[in-house]
């Protein structure tokens, strides 16, 4: 556990270096990233190659006992290659190309790009090849922000009647796996095929939902191309890309196949304000800690190894709506929870306030007069508490770095529900992010450690698994899930799955489809519910509200029963959710987007089924995480909160009573602890 910066040597005096290094260093920093948006500095004119400013910078941080973490720079190329070959940039739907002025304008397709990324990657990587002071690299930077992972120029096009023809093989196999009777779409050969380009009317799904799986793979294969060269120059480096928080664009588990760990990027109070439901005062100052969570743990499961913070918010930030300062202590608060969740670095974003250029607002560690801003003092502190984590005894240190937390449950997460579910949404209440969050948020109120991972994951080291809307199912889903529940899983699995198969179509058989024996229900109606229609569920003898869709579930097996009944409106007494032994295991059918309190009882029984260890439901906003035999106890809420701990218990950070934005850690396990808040819990 360490912590890093991010840092721009490129934006300031050359006599300004060494003094910001030396200052890292007594930060207590370790890490320095740099580079990414350099290619006009490291090749200020075609074939010109200028690596003495970032090797200078290199040098110096090794000499302070800090390691660089280094960036290919292709997520900005220089204007000189733009102009040179205006064919590299995107293209949007309507054929408008994206200009050069800002960043991630260039195709990921485009076999020059694709050339001229070789050439700079592959000259970067020979020049710091073997240098002690380089730890590894991130390739690009944030594949897909601002919208940039789908293009649809002619590369793509080009690429893209590649990718179907070894998909399907033959046109008379891609008209049927879509569908292309409907309106006329029959096509005579992958020629004629072109991208999704604007239209009148919205496309086919199923041609949309194969156009995002492309756009995604073309990024995976971009991303290979850098990940392959790098590791021929210098096979002890690491290589890592910094993800997006909710970013559904990019399958992130398909280009950490690639990768020797995920990171992230972490900035929680813009993207509490991305949600559908408003912020609260103290979401506005430290974020939700299930959202920041649940990015943890997606990127910590997408390569089963400890993941980076490449990106951790130092302070206020420029993009999101409203650019509020961070509560006192929330920029340690990020870091240790992120340590939690299982980071081994998290690293700020950025050194010192820029002076120039569209980031201005983005505050750093330092003001833009060189003093020291908020973040300083808690990476700082974070830093401090890191080194007394690692050096208080061989048992903690061993612990404490390189492993990852163990858990016993799963959320299933999957990129093409999400994109099919974006092309036919049916309803503009419906985001799966906030689903999946729903359930995920329930867990972990009741500190149990959740792995997120894909539904072709191995699910048999897991007690329980949750599987929210698995809207596209096959026969392969359906076996793997059966062999999951019949040794003895329990299994719950939500409203809208098995709705269509692969190819984005219906099915010929009623939902859940090729589900339906798991499950032991079949839906018979279903209906979005906007807020105007009252919609509740009677569920253990308690009456709960729900929302946004509603599956009107009906048995068909014998051993299936219905535990939760429709109340109110059209769906009065239609069965809502039910329960269906399958061997030693069962599962629970819901078919309804359950409100907090719902999803909380539906959680709470499902892991009394499956005996997984639970402490009772936390306060709201505070959250506990366990990792190698200690305890962070992370306090997101505005009331002090008290911890009732065993006498032998030590506190190596912080004590048994913490402020509000506070944390503890204690060798101790969550279930010795328990927590209550000023005013009750």
């Amino acid at each position: 556990m360490r912590v890093g910066v991010c840092y721009f040597p490129e934006h300031w005096p050359a006599e300004r270096l060494e003094r910001d290094i030396e200052r890292m260093a007594d930060a207590g920093l370790q890490y320095v990233r740099m580079g990414e948006f350099s290619w006009s500095r490291l090749e200020p004119e075609p074939g010109e190659l200028d690596f003495e400013w970032l090797n200078e910078a290199v040098s110096l941080i090794g000499d302070h006992g800090m390691q660089a973490v280094l960036c290919t720079p292709t997520a900005t190329p220089p204007k000189w290659l733009v102009d040179e070959y205006p064919s590299i940039r995107q293209e949007e739907a309507d054929r408008t190309p994206r200009h050069y002025g800002s960043r991630r304008h260039y195709c990921y397709n485009s076999e020059i790009y694709r050339r001229e990324t070789r050439r700079i990657t592959r000259a970067l990587a020979e020049a710091f090849a073997d240098d002690p002071a380089v730890a590894g690299w991130q390739t690009d930077n944030e594949y897909g922000c601002h919208g940039t992972i789908r293009c649809y120029c002619d590369d793509c096009a080009t690429a893209f009647r590649q990718w179907l023809k070894e998909k399907y093989g033959d046109v008379e196999t891609l008209n049927e796996s879509w569908g292309n009777a409907f309106w006329s779409q029959d096509l005579n050969s992958f020629a004629q095929v072109d991208p999704p380009r604007h239209t009148a009317a919205e496309h086919h799904p199923a041609r949309l939902l194969d156009y995002y799986r492309f756009s995604s793979d073309s990024v995976v294969e971009y991303n290979r191309l850098q990940t392959e060269l790098l590791r021929e120059a210098d096979g002890d480096w690491f290589v890592t890309h910094n993800f997006m928080g909710h970013f559904g664009a990019l399958d992130a588990y398909d280009v950490s196949e690639d990768l020797d760990f995920a990171s992230w990027d972490s900035y929680p109070t813009g993207n509490v304000q991305g949600r559908s439901k408003p912020a609260s005062s103290a979401e506005l100052r430290v974020g939700d800690p299930d959202q920041i969570g649940f990015n943890h743990d997606l990127y910590r499961s997408a390569t089963g190894s400890p993941f980076w913070v490449m990106e951790q918010q130092p302070g206020d930030i420029n993009w999101p709506p409203y650019s509020t300062q961070p509560g006192e202590g929330a920029m340690r608060l990020w870091a240790q929870f992120a340590a939690a969740h299982g980071a081994d670095v998290v690293s700020y974003f950025r050194w010192r306030q820029c002076r120039m250029g569209q980031e201005q607002y983005h505050s750093g560690l330092l003001a833009p007069n060189g003093s020291p801003d908020r973040g300083y003092h808690d990476a700082a502190q974070a830093a401090a508490e890191f080194e007394e984590l690692l050096a208080d005894d061989p048992q903690i240190s061993g612990a404490a770095t390189g492993a990852v937390p163990k858990a016993n449950v799963a959320v299933l997460h999957d990129y093409d529900n999400l994109w099919a579910l974006e092309i036919e949404p049916n309803t503009p209440d419906f985001d799966y992010w906030e689903h999946l969050e729903t359930y995920y948020a329930a867990l972990r109120a009741r500190s149990v450690t959740v792995d997120v991972v894909p539904p072709s994951a191995e699910l048999s080291d897991y007690d329980a698994v949750v599987a929210p809307t698995l809207y596209l199912a096959d026969e392969e889903l359906a076996n793997s899930l059966e062999r999951f529940v019949d040794s003895g899983g329990e299994l719950l699995v939500t409203m809208r799955s098995g709705v269509k198969g692969p190819f984005n179509k219906l099915h010929e058989t009623r939902q859940p489809g090729p589900l339906t024996d798991l499950l032991g229900a079949e839906v018979a109606q279903f209906e979005s519910v906007p807020e105007r229609i009252e919609s509740g569920v009677n569920y253990g003898g308690e009456q709960f509200d729900c929302r946004v869709w509603n599956d009107w579930l009906s048995p068909v097996a014998d051993s299936a029963e219905v535990v939760g009944r429709y109340d109110g409106e059209l769906a009065d007494g239609e069965a809502a959710i039910v329960h269906h032994p399958v061997g030693d295991g069962s599962v629970l059918y819901v078919g309804t987007w359950p409100e907090a309190a719902l999803a909380d009882e539906l959680v709470d029984d499902l892991l009394e089924r499956a005996d997984v260890a639970t402490t009772p439901k936390l306060p709201d906003q505070v959250r506990m995480a366990h990792r190698n035999g200690l305890t962070w106890v992370a306090n997101f809420s505005e009331q002090p909160v008290v911890v009732d701990a065993p006498s032998d218990t030590r506190w190596l950070v912080g004590c048994d009573e913490l402020e509000r934005f506070d944390v503890a850690v204690a060798d101790a396990v969550p279930t010795a602890l328990t927590i209550e808040q000023e005013g009750g819990r």
